[in-house]
C-alpha cells in the first residue's frame, strides 16, 4: 500500500479558489454651518386649594386664569385668596408662567427672543486639510466647528 500512495496524489482532484482583495482609503472634511435652535415657552396657569375664598377683584369665587392671546402671550387674570373660615385648615396653590412673545417683525436670519435658545457659530476651515497618497492618510486639524475623518479599509474574500 505504501508504494501506491504517491500515485494517489497524481489522481487527486485539483482545488480551485477565488481570492478577491480590495483596498480603499478616504478622507472626509466637514465645516459646520451656524445654527440656532429656539423653543418657545408657552403660557400656563394652574390653581388648586381647599378652605379658601377667591376673587379676581370683581367677581367672588373666580379662579382667575388666562384670557385672549396677543402676539402669543395670554392675558392673565390674577386672583386673591383668603381663608374661608377662621381657625379652619386651608391650602392654596397658584402657578403662572407667561409665555414668550412671538416676534412680528423678524427679518431673515433673526430669531425671536424665546426663553430657550441654543446658538452655535459657524465653523471656519482655517488649517483644515486631508490627503490620501498611496493609502497614507494625513489629516490637519481645523478651527472650531470642523471635523476630519480618515479611513483605510482592506477587504479579503476567499470563495
Amino acid at each position: 500500500m505504501k508504494k501506491l500512495l504517491p500515485f494517489l496524489f497524481l489522481f487527486s482532484a485539483p482545488v480551485y479558489a477565488d481570492v478577491t482583495s480590495q483596498i480603499s482609503s478616504s478622507v472626509k472634511l466637514e465645516v459646520s454651518a451656524a445654527a440656532t435652535a429656539a423653543d418657545r415657552i408657552g403660557n400656563s396657569y394652574s390653581v388648586s386649594g381647599t378652605g379658601v375664598n377667591t376673587t379676581d377683584g370683581t367677581t367672588a369665587g373666580s379662579i382667575g386664569g388666562l384670557g385672549a392671546a396677543t402676539n402669543g402671550v395670554n392675558a392673565y387674570t390674577p386672583i386673591t385668596a383668603s381663608q374661608l373660615t377662621d381657625g379652619e385648615s386651608f391650602n392654596y396653590t397658584v402657578s403662572h408662567t407667561t409665555g414668550d412673545t412671538i416676534g412680528t417683525s423678524l427679518t431673515t436670519g433673526e430669531v425671536s427672543a424665546f426663553g430657550d435658545l441654543t446658538s452655535t457659530s459657524g465653523g471656519t476651515a482655517t488649517n483644515l486639510a486631508g490627503t490620501v497618497d498611496n493609502h497614507v492618510i494625513t489629516i490637519t486639524a481645523g478651527s472650531q466647528g470642523t471635523s476630519a475623518t480618515g479611513q483605510y479599509v482592506t477587504t479579503v474574500t476567499v470563495d
